[in-house]
C-alpha cells in the first residue's frame, strides 16, 4: 500500500505538467548571435547594441538579452532577441534607428563588421520546458 501511495505522489506531479504543458503558450522563434570580437573593438561594440536597444526601446521593443563570457569559451558576447520584428512595430524601428542617425544598409554592414572577428547566428524556439516540448510532440512507436 506505502508503495502504491509513493507512486501516485511521484505520478502527480508528471500528472500536472502535463496538463500545463498542453495549455503552455507557444514558445516564440528566437534569434541567438554568438560573437567573437575584432581586438580592441569590444567598447564599441557593446555601444552599438546599446544604440540598438535605445531604438528599440523608442520602438515600443524589447532590448536584447546580452550574455558575457566569463570563462571557458571562445565567444565574448552572445545576444539573444525575438527572430522578427512584429508588422505593427516595423514603421515605429524605422523611424528610430533614424532618429538616432543608426547606420543602415550598405553602412550598416561595413560599421558593424568592422568590430566582428567571427559570429554565428541560429534561430531557436524557446524558452520552454522538456515536459511542455514533449507534449506538442508526437510520441514514437516501438520497432
Amino acid at each position: 500500500m506505502k508503495l502504491l501511495i509513493a507512486a501516485a505522489c511521484l505520478a502527480a506531479p508528471c500528472a500536472a505538467l502535463a496538463k500545463d504543458a498542453v495549455e503552455a503558450p507557444e514558445p516564440q522563434n528566437m534569434l541567438v548571435e554568438i560573437y567573437r570580437i575584432a581586438p580592441g573593438k569590444h567598447r564599441e561594440f557593446l555601444q552599438a547594441i546599446a544604440s540598438y536597444d535605445e531604438a528599440n526601446r523608442i520602438a515600443g521593443l524589447p532590448p536584447r538579452q546580452l550574455y558575457v563570457h566569463q570563462d571557458g569559451a571562445s565567444w565574448d558576447f552572445m545576444l539573444i532577441q525575438p527572430a522578427r520584428t512584429p508588422d505593427d512595430k516595423r514603421a515605429a524601428l524605422d523611424a528610430a534607428w533614424e532618429k538616432l542617425g543608426l547606420p543602415s544598409g550598405p553602412d550598416f554592414f561595413f560599421t558593424f563588421r568592422s568590430m566582428i572577428a567571427e559570429h554565428s547566428d541560429t534561430f531557436a524556439s524557446g524558452p520552454t520546458t522538456a515536459a511542455v516540448y514533449l507534449a506538442k510532440t508526437k510520441p514514437q512507436t516501438g520497432k
